[in-house]
């Protein structure tokens, strides 16, 4: 392999998944300011007089997918900060503290967590109370906690017990310094690598649970509501599927290829060095 094609892949991953993101995000994004007011009801499973036709109400499909990306997309988003947003800071504990009995304290509880399975839990807690969609962004990351803390530990802990973490101790160090100066770098592949899979499985879970009606209104625009509701008619007009479908499948992709870019640019600039 020479050294052009090595360094045209890592672009080549980043221009298709950056179009990948780019079409949801935009449609999530600016699609109700562009969806206008909404025309009459024609028949339902029909392909006259719209763009991608009409779903099983009779409602224009592409008016649905611009208004329907929103709460799917920025339910996901926001998990997955919020995960990590408290994964970190219990992970970087556990794997650089000298006491024990404070990190059995830091990770086991979560372990509870890791033994139910993340749609189960989120559907135990949605039939005591309905969740609305701050309450499933919270849920999703609630459930992907665990997942995320043993594996950001697990690679902080390996970092921290570098001769160079000790080094860094003896000359002085802070502790916070050592923390992201040096071990929170060391784990940046790590968690590149799991943060695109996390936005995966955050982003199907999310479409999993509104498949159920966990978190929206079972009238609302959704792409996963819209794959629900409108399945019966696959056979006669697919596009009130398969456009939603395909949507939430892109934004997985791009989300994993612009990943697997940013860690195959890390690894060559290290090799360059």
């Amino acid at each position: 392999m020479t050294a052009r094609t090595a360094t045209a892949r890592p672009w080549a991953r980043f221009t298709l998944g950056a179009l990948l993101v780019c079409l949801p995000l935009a449609l999530a994004l600016l699609g109700p300011l562009c969806a206008g007011e909404p025309g009459p009801r024609g028949a339902s499973f029909t392909s006259d007089g719209t763009l991608l036709g009409t779903d099983f109400a009779g409602q224009d499909v592409a008016r649905q997918v611009l208004l329907g990306g929103r709460s799917v997309v920025l339910i996901a988003l926001s998990a997955t900060v919020l995960a990590y947003a408290v994964a970190l800071p219990l992970a970087f504990a556990a794997a650089l503290t000298h006491r024990t009995w404070l990190e059995e304290l830091l990770m086991r509880p979560l372990d509870v967590l890791l033994a139910v399975p993340s749609l189960l839990m989120v559907l135990l807690v949605a039939t005591v109370f309905e969740p609305g969609a701050a309450g499933l962004a919270v849920l999703v990351a609630l459930v992907n906690v665990p997942d995320a803390a043993r594996i950001v530990r697990a690679s902080a802990a390996d970092a921290a017990a570098r001769p160079a973490v000790e080094a860094l101790r003896m000359q002085g160090e802070s502790g916070w310094r050592i923390a992201v100066g040096y071990v929170a770098r060391s784990c940046l592949r790590t968690l590149a690598a799991d943060a695109g899979v996390r936005m995966t499985g955050v982003l199907y879970l999310v479409a999993t649970a509104a498949f159920l009606g966990v978190g929206v209104d079972p009238d609302a625009a959704d792409w996963a509501v819209m794959v629900d509701r409108n399945r019966t008619g696959l056979f006669v007009q697919p596009w009130a599927v398969v456009v939603p479908a395909l949507l939430i499948v892109a934004l997985s992709m791009g989300t994993n290829l612009l990943g697997d870019a940013g860690l195959a640019g890390r690894t060559r600039k290290g090799h360059v060095r």
